[in-house]
């Protein structure tokens, strides 16, 4: 596999010829990452996984909101794409890439907080992202692949239906990131950098505020904070959007995770990553 990367390494104008040494990166479950460093230059190389376009990953789109995002300061400079692989380049982000526990600290809240309203007060960006429809999205697909999925997925989508409903939109669309993982932000003490931006397209700022909360196991009172540092204030309506969100972001992971187990060539228990959120998305609606 190394070997390969070589070669496509070689291929990279900004790269070739520099004598560059390569390190597969852990922690995706998507695509293949790697660190390249070349002549003391860090970079990092992301080459997607097979079938990523049935997850609604758009990299011509991923292309442009990694550039949007590197333009406000909050994203890895762009060094290369490379459609045809498809692969992209962006610098290194020096940094410790956070823990699910690291988002409690006040400190590192407030500096996702300062980096998120730079994305969401941003240029728009491509493309469109409705957490709710994803998620149905995804329903459709793993029935067409045959991938068994528990009677308890489909109640949790008619619950978030009603939800849906019941909570109306929360105004127009803005430029987020829809996949805010602990391992998809890393602070240099300084700003906390965002990478990864492959959901990235215009949607609802909420569903950034309630990944962010679920993703970080962020309890009453650290939800609450998010909002003071985001809006000012905690009001009541926006708690309940946010806890709202949460359910939808963790239905979200439950059913990528149901079609990943029938579409993705990467060795990783996908049918226990996606009954662990779809159980967690049950107990978040059932407390709304």
């Amino acid at each position: 596999m190394i070997a390969d990367i070589s070669a496509l390494v070689e291929t990279i104008p900004q790269l070739r010829g520099r004598g560059a040494t390569i390190a597969p990166l852990a922690g995706g479950i998507t695509n293949r990452n790697y660190r390249i460093e070349a002549e003391g230059e860090a970079f990092v190389l992301r080459v997607a996984g097979a079938n990523t376009g049935l997850l609604g990953i758009d990299r011509a789109r991923e292309h442009a909101c990694a550039l949007a995002a590197a333009r406000v300061g909050v994203g890895p400079e762009v060094i290369a794409f490379l459609p045809e692989h498809p692969a992209l380049l962006t610098r290194f982000c020096a940094g410790t890439v956070l823990k699910p526990e690291d988002a409690a600290r006040g400190d590192v809240l407030a500096r996702i907080v300062d980096s998120l309203r730079l994305v969401h007060w941003g240029p728009a960006i491509p493309g469109a992202f409705c957490g709710f429809e994803t998620s149905r999205n995804y329903r459709r697909l793993v029935a067409k692949f045959g991938v068994s999925a528990p009677a308890e997925l489909d109640r949790a989508l008619a619950a978030l239906a009603e939800m849906e409903r019941s909570l109306g939109p929360s105004g127009p669309p803005r430029p987020c990131h829809n996949d805010l993982l602990p391992s998809n932000l890393i602070d240099d003490g300084g700003r906390v950098w965002i990478i990864d931006w492959e959901y990235a397209a215009m949607g609802d700022p909420f569903f950034d505020l309630g990944n962010l909360a679920e993703n970080h196991l962020l309890n009453p009172a650290q939800e609450a904070e998010l909002l003071r540092l985001y809006f000012g204030a905690a009001r009541e309506d926006d708690l309940r959007r946010l806890r709202a969100m949460r359910a939808v972001s963790a239905l979200r992971e439950a059913t990528w995770g149901y079609l990943q187990a029938g579409v993705s060539k990467l060795e990783f228990d996908f049918l226990g990553y996606a009954a662990g959120h779809l159980n967690r998305c049950l107990e978040l609606a059932d407390a709304a």
